[in-house]
């Protein structure tokens, strides 16, 4: 097969997003889930004029409720999240909730205070979902490479091609020659002549990870050919190339074996032969 790189980047896909991509609403669920006794709790600071009488009548009952209010900023790493207090002293953000007077004190400088005594929020289990639904849009990165993913494994499975996923290196002495560091691979393949160590993603946006990737899959691949009956295949697809054409070409030529959605179907034909 004569590989043409024009051809191939002029197949790229713009997107691999379904409707699901967006939001993960089982997972943002259960973090609700896990707060949600204690958001309760704190709905009795909603409406209270005397909010820290309130506080201190929830301390004297429950003091952990306090524990979640970090969430209340969209912050889940309060244990560890450095923060500059009133005077000017660096302290971490859960010594706030070491105290009533120190809950008072987060839920005035934070501004929580006035949302509350006005009644902006009704029902802080709402308003965590809100919170959780937002801080969720971080991990559609994470989740273009894992519908990605799915999209190969199904094609696989499609074409009864068996497969194992998350493969690692140190399975496989012979592959010493990739150092001392384990490589996982998200996809292995054997026939009766070779095994495939395969590689797959998708960049609908542009960055210098795009770099990265296709610098250490032009290292990666010709380290696991030199080993007798194993071949590095990459599998990648996204727009995103567009902003790394050069480096994706430079990888390109080095890697005999580099497929996307669209002539992953030349791959499959070879493993079936």
């Amino acid at each position: 097969m004569i590989k043409d790189f024009d051809s191939f980047m002029s197949q790229l896909q713009k997107t691999n997003q379904t409707l699901d991509f967006f939001c993960d609403f089982e997972k943002i669920s259960a973090h609700v889930a896990e707060v949600e006794m204690s958001l309760n709790t704190l709905n009795y600071l909603i409406g209270k004029e005397d909010l820290a009488t309130a506080v201190t009548e929830i301390w004297q009952r429950d003091p952990k409720a306090f524990e979640v209010l970090g969430i209340l900023i969209a912050v889940r790493d309060e244990g560890t999240k450095p923060v500059v207090d009133s005077q000017g002293d660096v302290v971490m953000l859960k010594s706030y909730f070491s105290s009533a007077t120190k809950v008072v004190e987060f839920l005035n400088e934070t501004g929580l205070a006035e949302v509350f005594n006005s009644r902006r929020i009704r029902n802080l289990v709402d308003y965590v979902f809100g919170i959780e639904t937002g801080l969720d849009t971080n991990a559609r990165k994470n989740r273009s490479g894992h519908i990605m993913e799915n999209t190969v494994a199904k094609i696989f499975s499609d074409n009864c091609i068996q497969f194992r996923q998350e493969v690692y290196s140190s399975e496989f002495p012979e592959l010493s020659v990739l150092g001392a560091d384990e490589k996982r691979f998200d996809f292995f393949i054997e026939t009766s002549t070779k095994m495939y160590l395969i590689e797959v993603n998708f960049y609908s946006g542009g960055g210098s990870k795009l770099n990265e990737v296709a610098r250490a899959y032009s290292e990666l691949a010709p380290r696991v050919n030199s080993v007798d009956g194993f071949e590095f295949v990459w599998i990648t697809d996204g727009i995103g190339w567009s902003s790394a054409r050069n480096k994706l070409k430079e990888a390109y030529n080095i890697i005999p074996s580099v497929y996307n959605l669209t002539t992953i179907s030349d791959f499959i034909e070879m493993i079936k032969r």
